[in-house]
């Protein structure tokens, strides 16, 4: 079998790799700075991450090992909501959201002996009003403060989730469609 490796920390998108079957797969998260030209369209932008991802950690392994890395935003009002800085930066992002359309991007890259294949993802997510004391009540979960957009669909911010257009897995940050189309381009079967 193949040697996979996922190029994140990210526990949400382990758990949907072994979702998939890929259990003996590796975690070697990337380290380096995420810069970015954050002036470019958002499908971009994720991609770019991904790519730098799926780089850095091709370099520091060696092989011919299959990386799998992604980067996940938010995107409202032309701006990158990415992971909060911080509790007030976590309630400044979901104010903004709340009541509001946004869209979830994901970039995907499945890099292997030198090959690229880079793709992104985009979903719609529409939320409800939030009052400011339901927004203080799930920063005070702990759950928002290392999402991007400062909620996690999989988690008590579903319940902010009026509408949701595209794939759900996405929003959680690796789009399982999308994902399974490019590791059947390199052999790789889930079923």
């Amino acid at each position: 079998m193949m040697e996979i490796i996922l190029a994140s920390a990210s526990p949400r998108r382990l758990e949907l790799m072994n979702m998939l079957g890929f259990e003996d797969l590796t975690v070697l998260p990337a380290v380096g700075e995420e810069n970015v030209d954050l002036n470019q369209p958002p499908h971009e932008i994720v991609r770019q991450l991904a790519m730098n991802k799926a780089v850095e950690v091709s370099l520091r392994c060696g092989g011919q090992p299959l990386i799998v890395a992604a980067d996940t935003i938010v995107w409202y009002n032309n701006k990158v909501y990415g992971k909060p800085e911080d509790e007030e930066d976590a309630f400044r992002m979901l104010r903004s959201l709340s009541g509001n359309t946004h869209s979830v991007f994901t970039g995907v890259a499945v890099f292997r002996g030198g090959e690229m294949d880079l793709r992104s993802e985009e979903s719609r997510v529409t939320f409800r009003e939030l009052s400011d004391e339901e927004i203080r009540g799930y920063i005070a979960t702990g759950e928002p403060m290392d999402k991007a957009g400062a909620y996690g669909v999989q988690g008590k911010g579903a319940v902010f989730v009026e509408h949701l257009d595209g794939d759900f897995f996405n929003v959680m940050g690796l789009p399982l469609c999308t994902l399974a189309q490019m590791l059947k381009q390199q052999g790789v079967e889930v079923f």
